[in-house]
């Protein structure tokens, strides 16, 4: 792709300047002190390959950085269409704009060219400070002479938050393609679909049943880099009917230990790198009981949280996978769901699940464990405990917890983990009044441990164990 520059002048509600340049040891043991960790840089890409849009008409398409309004535009995949993949945004006479905020940005590329063969035209980007309420044209319109996408660069020198529009004058096509946010700290965007579950929790038929998921392409592999137990087996869980209330299975896509009595997981373990969530699928939505359980085992049904209060909450997020149909039905199956307090849910772990998306697409792969211990939660429903629903068979978990290893993208993962890998530890009560931050909830690896009695990262070297479990991820 050819890299172009192109001046952009200063001046924009006086914050605003651009310029273009188109083991298992006690939890008492002694924490090692960790100096503070600079904001860490981020790298964002919108690639509008996520979503679909087959009209001009004005309408909000959910991507993967978020909302955005096309209007006199769509997301084209014909041949005409300069494109970086299978999709770009085909603009005529209107607008493509942001309906998010993004903070700490410090440089934006777009990618744009002209559409087939259309006649040369112009484009304006504007930028507002103040939600979308008002939008200010950030130096001079910009030529679109030539039909293969060339990239401008433009650097910002605010920390506030801000959101871009690219707005298109006369009559003749573009396309845009592969906008990259470059900058330092949390963006404080949803990266993916937002994983949160429809308000009726169900409705009063329950849905038929799934078994196992067919592993695609897209599976993790069964064993080696990026697959779900790399880690380690925090439990010892077997897929041995003596062991009820640790059940090993592979739902192929992610692995869990299920606990027959409380008719949830104990912990889900899953890869998560930008292959995971390529928006090829869209949510499917089609929670179902799990089949493949033993015989006389009690199957959670899709409406079995209904009226609680609670929400279905996934472990492993939907928004993790969306590579394909079956990738994205695997997390809609009842044994990866929890009784979850919908601010918590919807919140504090979606902020988290963003925010480890956000850090693969700035390439890492991530290894992420989550479960949940101890019985009753507050959901929305009252501001009393509630220790079980629908009808004693589903306890409702006092704490959810996680635990994620960021690894740069690489091979031997588990050789590549070192003293001073990051790994962040969150646990949260399962209560309706949580921070919506996620920041507030980190914990230490060890203090999980003890809570759960398992055995996290097990597959480390002890003394590398003996390290990374203690330390608090200072969260920037």
């Amino acid at each position: 792709m050819k890299l172009k520059t192109i001046p952009i002048y200063s001046g924009f509600i006086g914050i605003l300047i651009l310029s273009a340049c188109s083991k298992k040891t006690n939890i008492g043991d002694e924490t090692p002190t960790i100096p503070p960790k600079a904001p860490t840089a981020y790298a964002i890409t919108e690639t509008f390959e996520s979503g679909s849009k087959g009209a001009y008409a004005l309408d909000s398409v959910q991507l993967l950085t978020g909302k955005w309004t096309l209007s006199d535009a769509l997301l084209g995949n014909l041949a005409a269409d300069a494109k970086n993949g299978a999709k770009s945004v085909r603009l005529k006479a209107g607008y493509l704009s942001m309906n998010f905020d993004i903070a700490g940005a410090k440089m934006i590329y777009v990618s744009h060219a002209k559409y087939g063969t259309d006649a040369n035209s112009t484009w304006q980007l504007l930028a507002s400070t103040d939600g979308g309420k008002t939008f200010t044209q950030l130096g001079t319109d910009i030529s679109e002479t030539g039909t293969t996408l060339v990239t401008d660069s433009f650097k910002v020198a605010t920390t506030g938050k801000i959101r871009f529009q690219i707005k298109k004058t006369g009559t003749t096509r573009i396309n845009i393609d592969d906008i990259i946010f470059k900058g330092t700290g949390d963006p404080g965007i949803i990266v993916g679909a937002p994983d949160t579950d429809p308000e009726d929790n169900g409705g009063s038929t329950p849905t038929p049943g799934r078994g196992t998921p067919d592993a695609g392409p897209d599976a993790p592999p069964a064993g080696g880099d990026n697959s779900n137990l790399l880690f380690g087996n925090p439990s010892g869980a077997t897929a041995n009917l003596v062991s009820a209330e640790n059940y090993l299975i592979d739902q192929k896509y992610y692995t869990e230990s299920y606990s027959m009595t409380r008719g949830v997981p104990n912990w889900v373990s899953w890869h998560l790198d930008p292959n995971n969530f390529t928006g090829a699928a869209s949510r499917k939505d089609d929670f179902a009981s799990f089949t493949g359980l033993p015989a006389n085992w009690y199957q959670v049904q899709s409406n079995s949280y209904s009226g609680s209060g609670f929400d279905r909450g996934h472990n492993c997020p939907s928004g993790d996978r969306t590579s394909s149909s079956n990738a994205n039905s695997a997390t809609f199956l009842m044994t990866n769901m929890i009784p979850q307090a919908p601010n918590n849910n919807q919140k504090t772990w979606e902020s988290f699940e963003s925010y480890l998306r956000a850090q693969a697409l700035n390439g890492y792969e991530v290894y992420v464990i989550m479960g949940s211990y101890g019985t009753g939660g507050i959901g929305s429903a009252s501001a009393s405990v509630v220790n079980t629903i629908n009808n004693g068979k589903v306890t409702v978990p006092a704490n959810v917890w996680k635990v994620a290893v960021l690894l740069k993208t690489g091979d031997n993962d588990v050789s590549r983990v070192t003293s001073s890998t990051r790994v962040i530890a969150i646990n949260t009560p399962n209560i309706n009044s949580t921070n919506p931050s996620w920041k507030n909830y980190i914990v230490s690896v060890r203090d999980i441990e003890s809570a759960t009695g398992y055995n996290l990262l097990s597959n480390l070297p002890q003394n590398i164990q003996d390290v990374v479990e203690k330390v608090k991820d200072p969260g920037n």
